[in-house]
Order: structure tokens, then C-alpha cells, then sequence
């Protein structure tokens, strides 16, 4: 009588992390690692922006077959039915975000049915920055920067526009720059920033780019490190160094003061 081949434990099939940060406009972020799983057909209410790092996924999405190699961007839309299985016995690893309507209207259901899985390799790059930012705690500018460029360009694909140059907007810069100016320690998120100004998101990030040579949260980065350094040679500990400046915890705090300094604080603080 032949053996059998041993099976994996289900636990061992399926290795999964779900969180909802505190970015808006992500319902969920979800990533997961599965061999032998296959959805059913199923629905969200939310946008599923999906990309794999190792294997393949087949799913079907109104009645038609498509598929995930890892240099493709899926977006499927909600309220669509779809499934979805592993292509190979080695399974998948996935990373998607849940979306609600901020960046993406009902408007382009129609596009995203039709035209669901994105060859971009700057959007698959863009949605690999995202996830890496909402890993970080702290770093809600940031992953809110990256989520609304991501969101541009989605746009982009959907509508079947092309990348066109923007003007540069120095007013504009400046007054988000005061903003931040104001606000270090407390910070502001990117969607109450571009109310108080009155612009587009996407448009206040490209232009203080454009203006300054760097990104807000980078700018807003260091500025936090700036007042860190003076108040480590003041003695104070790092600890207390980064609930005063505006980072998540000190882990958070030693993360950016040792790319942008060299060092940790504690040995900073120390020479």
C-alpha cells in the first residue's frame, strides 16, 4: 500500500495579519500567507487593492478569469462578486488593502470590473512604500502621503488618463510648511492639512516636494529630530525625549534619530 504524503497543518497553511491604522481611507490592511486555502465567491463593501510577493493567484471577477503574478497591481471593486485560489502547491503570500470611497468613487466600478489587474511597475513599487509606512506606528503622514498618490494613480489607470507635469505651487508649499512649523509635536494628518489650505491632497505633497526638496512627513521627521537633539544634551532621557517631540515611543524615536543622526540617543546623549 503506497504512503500517503504527510499534509500541513491547517494552522501552517494559513499565517495571517489583519489591522486597521489610523490613516484615512484604509478600512483594513490584511496580510496573509496561504497554501492550500481557496476563497469562495464572496464580496466586500470596500476597494481590495491587492498585490502578491511569492507565487500566484487565479480568481474569477464577474464571470471572467484573472490572474496576480507578482509585478501586477489587482484592484478589485466592491459590492463584485469574486473568488479566489493559490495557482501552485506552494501557495501565495498577499498584501491588500481594504479601501473605502476617499480616493476611489462608485463611478469607476464599471473600469475596475473591466480592467482589474494593473501592470505598473511605479504603482506596484508606490503599494509595496505604503505597506512598509503602515507597518510603522507614527508613521500615519507618511503612509497618508503614499496613500494618496497610490489613489492618483489608480485614478489615473482607471479613467484611461495620462501622466501630465504639474505646476509648482510655492504658496501652496509655504503654507503647509507653517503648518508643520506649528504643529511639530502634535502633528497633522494630510486630510486636515489640505482642508486648512484648500487643495487636493496629492497636489499639497507633490508641491511641498517640488518646493523643498522633500516629502512633509520627512520635513516634520526632522524637525522632531532637531528638538531631540537639543533636549538630550539638556540630560533629559530618551524616553522622556520622545513623548516631548512627537514620536510614537522611543523605538520610534530611535528608528529616525539614528538614520538621521548616526547614532542612537542614548549614545548621543552619552558623548
Amino acid at each position: 500500500m503506497a504512503s500517503q504524503p504527510a499534509r500541513t497543518p491547517p494552522d501552517r497553511q494559513r499565517i495571517v495579519s489583519a489591522w486597521r491604522p489610523a490613516v484615512p481611507g484604509v478600512v483594513e490592511v490584511f496580510h496573509a500567507r496561504f497554501t492550500e486555502y481557496a476563497y469562495p465567491m464572496h464580496v466586500h463593501e470596500a476597494w481590495t487593492l491587492l498585490i502578491v510577493d511569492t507565487g500566484a493567484v487565479r480568481y474569477d471577477l464577474d464571470r471572467h478569469e484573472h490572474g496576480t503574478p507578482h509585478d501586477t497591481v489587482s484592484l478589485l471593486p466592491p459590492h463584485v462578486p469574486h473568488n479566489g485560489s493559490p495557482v501552485t502547491p506552494e501557495g501565495f503570500r498577499k498584501r491588500v488593502l481594504y479601501l473605502d470611497g476617499t480616493h476611489l468613487g462608485d463611478e469607476l466600478i464599471g473600469a475596475a470590473v473591466d480592467r482589474p489587474d494593473l501592470r505598473d511597475p511605479l504603482l506596484r513599487r508606490r503599494v509595496g512604500q505604503l505597506h512598509g509606512a503602515l507597518l510603522r506606528p507614527g508613521e500615519e503622514l507618511e503612509a497618508e502621503s503614499r496613500l494618496t498618490f497610490v489613489g492618483e494613480r489608480l485614478r489615473g489607470h482607471l479613467r484611461g488618463e495620462s501622466d501630465q507635469a504639474r505646476p509648482a505651487d510655492p504658496v501652496l508649499a509655504r503654507r503647509l510648511r507653517e503648518l508643520l512649523d506649528e504643529r511639530v509635536v502634535e502633528g497633522i494628518g494630510l486630510t486636515e492639512a489640505a482642508g486648512l489650505v484648500g487643495a487636493h491632497p496629492a497636489h499639497l505633497v507633490r508641491a511641498f516636494s517640488t518646493a523643498y526638496g522633500i516629502a512633509p512627513h520627512q520635513y516634520l521627521t526632522s524637525l522632531r529630530v532637531g528638538r531631540a537633539r537639543r533636549l538630550l544634551l539638556e540630560g533629559r532621557s530618551p524616553s522622556d525625549v520622545a513623548v516631548a517631540t512627537g514620536f510614537y515611543d522611543q523605538s520610534h524615536l530611535t528608528r529616525h534619530f539614528r538614520r538621521l543622526v548616526g547614532v542612537p540617543p542614548g549614545r548621543y546623549r552619552a558623548g
